[in-house]
This record gives C-alpha cells, sequence and structure tokens, in this order.
C-alpha cells in the first residue's frame, strides 16, 4: 500500500495515504466517498497493519467544512472507523491529548493539517478546504490549543500534506474576494488575464494563518505535490467521482 510518513518524534507516527492503483478503488480510504463500502474497510485495514495499530484505533469525523474542533478521548475510539453514521459530527478538527488513538482527516485537494506538541504530546489533525480556509480554521485551532490547552506556539510542528496547486486551483471572484477580505492573503493569489480567472494558494494561506497563530516558520513544512497533477493524488475537482486521501496522527505508548 502507498503512503507518505512523516518524520516526527519516535514516540509519533504521522502521514498520508496515496491513490494506489494496485488496491481496491484505487486506495480510497472514505466511507462518505466510495462504491464498496467493504473495499474501503480493506483498505483502512492494510493502513493499520502498515501503522502497527488496530482499525478500532482510528477516530474519524463528518468533515463539513466548518471550523469546528473537537478533543478526541478514549470514548471516542473507533468513532467511524467501520461506519460513516459513527463519525463525529459536523467536525474538521480534531486533537487530543491522550495515547494510542489514530486521529484521521480526509482530503482529495483540501489542505490537510498534520500537527503535534513536543512538549505535551497532544496531536491533532486539521481538513482546510478553501471554506475552512476563509473561516480560519487552522488559525482558530492553534489559539484555542493556546487559551485552553496552554500550549506554546514554538512548542508545534506542523506539516501541511499534498492538495490541489496554485495552478489548478482557479476560482470566480466570489471566492477571490473572500480570500482577499482576510487582509493577508493578497499575495497568495493572482489573476489570469486569458481565463478571467484567479488563483489562490490555499497551502501559503494556511501555513500564514499558522504563523499569525504564532506558530514559527521553521516548524512548518509543505508537501508541495499537487493532488491535480499527481499519479498518487485524488483530485474531486479533476474527477467528483475521486477516493479520498486519509492523514493521520498518533502518539503511542
Amino acid at each position: 500500500m502507498k503512503m507518505k510518513r512523516y518524520k516526527t518524534n519516535e514516540n509519533i507516527i504521522a502521514g498520508t495515504t496515496l491513490r494506489d492503483r494496485g488496491q481496491a478503488e484505487d486506495n480510497n480510504m472514505a466511507l462518505h466517498a466510495c462504491v464498496n463500502h467493504d473495499a474501503v474497510i480493506e483498505n483502512r485495514g492494510n493502513l493499520a497493519t502498515q501503522v502497527d495499530c488496530a482499525l478500532t484505533d482510528f477516530v474519524c469525523a463528518h468533515q463539513t467544512h466548518s471550523a469546528n474542533v473537537y478533543k478526541v478521548t478514549h470514548a471516542d475510539k473507533g468513532r467511524g472507523a467501520t461506519q460513516a453514521h459513527t463519525a463525529i459530527p459536523d467536525v474538521d478538527a480534531l486533537y487530543t491529548d491522550e495515547p494510542n488513538l489514530l486521529l484521521c482527516t480526509f482530503t482529495a485537494d483540501c489542505v490537510p493539517v498534520i500537527f503535534y506538541n513536543e512538549n505535551n504530546g497532544i496531536i491533532g489533525v486539521i481538513h482546510s478546504g478553501w471554506q475552512g480556509t476563509v473561516k480560519e480554521i487552522t488559525r482558530k485551532v492553534f489559539e484555542q490549543l493556546a487559551n485552553e490547552e496552554q500550549c506554546s506556539p514554538a512548542d508545534w510542528h506542523v506539516h501541511i500534506g499534498m492538495a490541489l496547486s496554485q495552478e489548478k486551483f482557479e476560482v470566480d471572484e466570489d471566492v477571490y474576494s473572500k480570500f482577499q477580505a482576510l487582509g493577508y492573503a493578497d499575495e497568495f493569489m493572482y489573476f489570469n488575464d486569458s481565463t478571467n480567472k484567479y488563483h489562490i494558494d490555499n497551502q501559503c494561506t494556511v501555513k500564514k494563518q499558522l504563523e499569525l497563530a504564532g506558530v514559527p516558520a521553521e516548524r512548518i513544512t509543505v508537501d508541495q505535490t499537487c493532488t491535480y497533477v499527481s499519479e498518487d493524488g485524488f483530485s474531486y475537482r479533476q474527477d467528483k467521482k475521486a477516493g479520498r486521501h486519509l492523514s493521520f496522527i498518533m502518539r503511542k505508548e
């Protein structure tokens, strides 16, 4: 099974699954966007084997392009792992301070954010499509972690995963105006005269939100792989029936 693993502390595993034509449904990991439920469960089971955990350790959210964040505990273990209706509802960011929980987020062009705190062991994932970005979900998550969990922004390590590139993320003025209203995204947008479309770098906008929340730039890494162009990518913009990547993180004990 194809996947990327990200460099973390020795007791933390993190990564993202990739499109793989050798697997069922090309290694699609999403129950909400599949043809065959059992094929997705098989793919998730393969991932569990690869990272040495159980499928019942997975925790998934029903993502709605919100700015809502949820603190996961062991009582949530297995939610959304095998049945979509058991996922945590109306949430696009998950975090936990408890070990042995695999937090999951699903994307196919949207920006996945994976993070961990090297001092207190808090880990988390964020799903930031353009709607989540203009709602500033990433900035709000890290400000909440600072206020409610007393986390210093300087203690975070953050990985921004593969997503739709600026070249392929073309929009009309309605979406452009929402990014412009943020007040700090102008440098991440340009206008294409030949197509009358705006092009937005969603990853760079999310990175800016992290920096505005106090996360040092040198502690943020960005995977510049374009999900539209890469053979390893699922792209909703390219194919409305596309599967989904699963980006994950877990602290083991």
